[in-house]
């Protein structure tokens, strides 16, 4: 199905949302580079798999060793690349709870000494094929963030505060980016995107000034809440129906979204809380989409 072209000088080109500053994009997921690297990792477990099976039962049970443990590598240092994005997109954060490239490292080193193993060629070798596999993996993916960021002299209770509400806004701008592509349409998938990108910025402001984190974080679980559940049901309107009108009624949502809660969200971390329960009131009412 043809794709309808847009960028820059598009009739449909997707805008800042108006009232406020264009937000800067923000690294969330790997760069492509570590991804690739991850990626020919797993491939190479396949240098063990395939030779296994025309090899004695011995060697055959090494090999499968092997190859799962490359493979199971292989996720870890995706997975510890997709933590240490996260980490560096945020002013406040605790260090990944399981160190998972360290692991991956660990895991290949094994690998390849199963390897030399395999090759009978005694103990000394497959403990420096280890140490050799473990350094090239940690020299090409490098380790995982040891220590919490900006949190010095910071209350661990108001910042345990901030990552779960960071945490639960995260969790809700994926279920909209999930649902969004029942829809399939690119243009939608980036107008998503981009309030993807809204919110995150301001999910840096909370972490860097949380002020009331209470009503900010009321207001941010209303507003992202209400905007996944929306965007599920234009979704599977959508799709069905490619109907322009809740097409334009969603687009329309999403920027009104953006602007008003950048203008009440500075608001509630300079402390203001004047007709707190209006306003969220007045967003229950605004996330009721209709087809």
């Amino acid at each position: 199905m043809a794709e309808r072209f847009g960028g820059r000088y598009s009739p449909q080109e997707t805008r800042p949302a108006a009232g406020g500053p264009a937000t800067p994009p923000i690294l969330t997921t790997p760069r492509a580079s570590g991804l690739w690297r991850a990626n020919l990792l797993f491939l190479s477990a396949f240098l063990f798999l395939f030779p296994a099976f025309g090899d004695d039962p011995r060697d055959m049970l090494l090999g499968l060793a092997a190859g799962g443990l490359l493979v199971l590598a292989s996720w870890l240092t995706r997975e510890g690349l997709k933590a240490e994005a996260a980490y560096a997109a945020r002013k406040l954060a605790r260090r990944p709870a399981l160190p998972r490239k360290l692991m991956g490292a660990v895991l290949t080193g094994a690998a390849l000494a199963i390897g030399g193993i395999i090759a009978g060629q005694g103990l000394v070798y497959p403990v420096l094929y280890a140490l050799v596999g473990a350094g090239l993996h940690l020299g090409a993916f490098g380790l995982d963030p040891m220590s919490d960021k900006g949190m010095e002299g910071i209350d661990a209770f108001q910042t345990g505060r901030v990552a779960n509400a960071v945490a639960e806004g995260e969790a809700y701008l994926a279920g909209m980016q999930d649902a969004i592509l029942r829809a399939k349409d690119r243009s939608l998938e980036r107008r998503v995107e981009q309030f993807a990108t809204a919110a995150r910025g301001l999910f840096r402001t909370i972490e860097a000034d949380p002020g009331d984190l209470t009503a900010a974080r009321k207001y941010l679980s209303v507003y992202l809440m209400g905007a996944r559940d929306a965007t599920v049901k234009f979704a599977d309107h959508f799709a069905q129906t490619r109907d322009a009108g809740a097409r334009a009624d969603y687009e329309a949502l999403l920027t009104d979204l953006e602007t008003t809660f950048a203008q009440k969200t500075t608001a509630f971390l300079s402390n203001n809380r004047t007709d707190l329960d209006v306003e969220i009131a007045v967003l229950r009412d605004r996330l009721k989409f209709d087809h």
